[in-house]
């Protein structure tokens, strides 16, 4: 340390004492070492600054420095997943506003400023970045999108963003897309703010990621702390970088401690399982890139980067262009310079980061080269998050493999190719007959019938009866009623709604018989188990499952949690929590997607998301409406990670696939349906309804309640509310399924779906 007066000593204490400070954050308190030692000596000094001589002060922080170093060194040897989180979490973090500063030569902010913003928690702001190359400066315009955490303001609500912070976002990314520049997106959020206040927490990420998966743009994206589904809000990126002291996870280290622990609300969660839970999750950036959820660490000082460290900086602001024009070289048709100039990219990797590029590369994309990118963002998260298990399959079962894969060429065909040449020929047909004279009749019924011989209509839907289909109810079918199990107690219920409506005591065979599980005086319904849909919802002996021999794993070796599978397993006589199925109602073919409370209540991990991909797939190529029926969904997996999570941007980019094809696509919630595919590729539906008595939102009354410090009304998440918001479009009674969802497929759709 050079020479200073003992003013500038006293500046270079509060510097230690900073120091300090920030290794008992990391250790999580001073009881660790020498800390609290260290931290009472440097405040003694500073107390007593002009008692010491210049000499005397000198020495003292010489050798303060030097013990606060060995500290440090200590620290960074080994650095725990827990204590990652700690370094993610302090005061003393860099944020998004000091990366404006820093890493963008100017920028202008968007949506209100400082605490006037809409939700100051997400930052959109139009900003410039440039590059040297050979001492001339090249200018790039970029949005910049992310989470202020905005050290003690508390108005920021640390980087957890509001359901309008997340619209805010949306917004700015489609002027972005308009005006053809790449996004930046930065995120630093421990998860959004839980509330189901118009648009809704679940349902804004969702609006996010369905657009986000189409947005006609590159995208890059930043990690320091990623939280659930309030990352994925604007995490669906075509380059994902992480930094090297940053964590990416499903869960709080703590969230997942309380739920491992079953610790009852309230109740202190020990420090050791909080720790373990951290290791477990696979939460820091070596993981994350080992999992493939991650594309490339930035790397960081030994005990992460500071507000001030410039350097970081520097390099921060080199990774976001190189990143940038990977994506956009990736686009490119001429192979040869795509090449040279991603070779020339890596070459830059080794040098010393001084702002200088070997080429420029323009930002801009034509129409055909974004059509690449899109194409290109759909393969990779396609390639993503694959944690689960193939089972062997016998030869018999490897021909039916055979004619599915040959069924997408037949259905191309038929569909793709035939279908648009009757069309044609049928208007042709019907503008002949209908301004032909007399004299032509006799032709065109001989056209006509050489039409309907070579393209057959397709089979209308089947009806058992004289009575219009859509009047029917669920009990006029031509095969017996379905009983559920549940029906064999001799006993008497009381309807929750008793007090309030006067409904009688309830006697379980007809409850759950005649009355299929609702009150017949005020519609309450009781909870039915799956089996009781699949028997009772869809036409008798059409439902046929496919992908069974894709089965849920243990990716991350999650300590005890192979023996919670195998018990789930036995249980079930399944191996993941969704059953894809193809079925029939009333004729009509559709393809089901069922999410289902027994096993490990509905929760979706690695199978079910590629079991969810591969349904809307089926659906895409056989042109056939695809329903999301969710018995039970308790979100995403935590056992799972970040592969778990990968799974919402996985399926939803699939439904906006099959959307964007045609198709219709249909969400019926049922019980309880929460968190991560609320938030993605169930709440991003057009058509989303709830069965009557369900609760619908983004976290649940406990975690609201610990999050924003609020209670919430007993029936914040019943479907009456979240047709009220906007979230659903209806609402059915579990006797009316069948019939709703028969008329919701001869209604609703576009003219690709197979019978239309």
């Amino acid at each position: 340390m050079e020479q200073k007066s003992i003013l500038d000593s006293g500046k270079y204490l509060v510097t230690l004492q900073d120091r300090v400070s920030y290794l008992a954050d990391i250790k999580g308190g001073f009881e660790w070492g020498n800390l609290k030692e260290l931290f009472e000596r440097v405040q003694e000094l500073r107390t007593n600054l002009f008692e010491y001589s210049e000499r005397e002060l000198l020495q003292q922080i010489y050798s303060l420095e030097g013990r606060i170093e060995f500290a440090e060194r200590q620290v960074a040897k080994r650095l725990r997943p827990i204590e990652i989180v700690n370094i993610v979490r302090s005061v003393q973090r860099f944020t998004l506003l000091d990366i404006l500063e820093n890493c963008y030569d100017s920028f202008t902010e968007l949506g209100g400023d400082g605490e006037f913003n809409i939700d100051p928690a997400v930052i959109a702001a139009r900003a410039t970045i440039t590059r040297r190359v050979k001492n001339r400066l090249y200018y790039h315009q970029v949005m910049v999108i992310g989470h202020e955490k905005g050290m003690g303001e508390e108005f920021r609500n640390g980087g957890c963003a509001k359901p309008w912070g997340n619209e805010k976002a949306l917004r700015y990314m489609k002027v972005a897309e308009t005006e053809g520049i790449p996004i930046h997106f930065y995120i630093f959020t421990p998860g959004a703010y839980p509330i189901e206040d118009y648009p809704g927490a679940a349902q804004q990420i969702a609006r996010n990621l369905f657009e986000m998966a189409k947005l006609r743009v590159p995208m890059i994206s930043f990690i320091s702390e990623g939280g659930s589904g309030g990352a994925e809000a604007i995490g669906l990126a075509d380059m994902r970088l992480m930094a090297s002291r940053g964590y990416y996870s499903v869960i709080s280290p703590e969230g997942a401690a309380a739920i491992e622990g079953r610790i009852k609300e309230g109740g202190k969660v020990p420090r050791k399982l909080v720790e373990h839970c951290a290791e477990q999750l696979k939460m820091t950036a070596k993981d994350n890139l080992e999992l493939g959820t991650i594309d490339r660490i930035v790397e960081e000082p030994p005990l992460g980067a500071k507000r001030s460290d410039f350097k970081f900086f520097k390099r921060l602001r080199y990774e976001m262009v190189r990143a940038t024009d990977e994506v956009v070289l990736k686009t490119k048709s001429f192979r040869a310079f795509r090449a040279y100039a991603l070779r020339r990219q890596s070459q830059d990797k080794e040098k010393v980061f001084n702002d200088e590029f070997d080429i420029h590369i323009k930002w801009t994309l034509s129409e055909s080269e974004k059509d690449r990118l899109l194409e290109i963002r759909s393969k990779k998260y396609r390639a993503m998050g694959k944690g689960f298990k193939v089972l062997k399959r016998p030869f018999s079962k490897r021909l039916t493999r055979f004619w599915e894969s040959t069924r997408h060429k037949y259905y191309d065909i038929r569909y793709g190719l035939l279908r648009k040449q009757s069309k044609n020929l049928q208007k042709i047909l019907e503008e002949v007959s209908s301004e032909g004279s007399v004299i032509f009749k006799t032709v065109t019924e001989s056209m006509r019938a050489a039409y309907d011989f070579v393209f057959p209509a397709p089979q209308k839907p089947a009806q058992t009866s004289q009575q219009d289909p859509l009047r029917r109810s669920i009990f006029m079918q031509d095969w017996e009623q379905y009983i559920s199990p549940l029906a064999n107690e001799d006993r008497t219920v009381t309807c929750p709604n008793a007090e309030k409506y006067g409904c009688k005591d309830l006697w379980v065979p007809d409850l759950y018989g005649e009355y299929s599980g609702v009150c017949p005086t005020c519609g309450h319904h009781f909870p039915l188990e799956y089996q009781w849909y699949l028997e009772n919802l869809f036409d008798k002996g059409s439902v046929r499952e496919f992908n069974t021999q894709i089965v849920s794993d243990n990716p991350l070796g999650f300590k005890g949690f192979d023996e919670k599978l195998k018990k789930a397993i036995e249980r079930t006589r399944r191996g993941s929590a969704i059953i894809t199925f193809d079925a029939e109602v009333l004729g009509i073919k559709l393809v089901v997607a069922m999410l289902y409370s027994d096993f490990r209540s509905g929760t979706v991990g690695s199978a079910e998301g590629e079991k969810f991909i591969r349904a809307c797939d089926r659906a895409r190529t056989t042109r056939r409406p695809f329903l999301a029926y969710i018995h039970t969904t308790g979100g995403i997996r935590i056992h799972e990670g970040t592969l778990g999570v990968i799974q919402m941007p996985r399926c939803t980019l699939a439904v906006r696939e099959y959307i964007d094809s045609g198709g219709l696509y249909i969400v019926v919630y049922d019980n309880n349906s929460y968190a991560g595919p609320v938030a993605s590729f169930l709440g991003c539906s057009p058509y989303q309804v709830g069965i009557r008595s369900s609760r619908i939102g983004f976290a649940g009354p406990r975690v609201i309640r610990e999050t924003t410090g609020t209670d919430v009304p007993p029936d914040y998440h019943k479907a009456r509310n979240a047709l009220k918001r906007g979230h659903i479009q209806g609402i059915w009674d579990r006797r009316e399924f069948r019939k709703n969802l028969f008329e919701a497929l001869m209604t609703m759709g576009g003219p690709n779906l197979y019978y239309k």
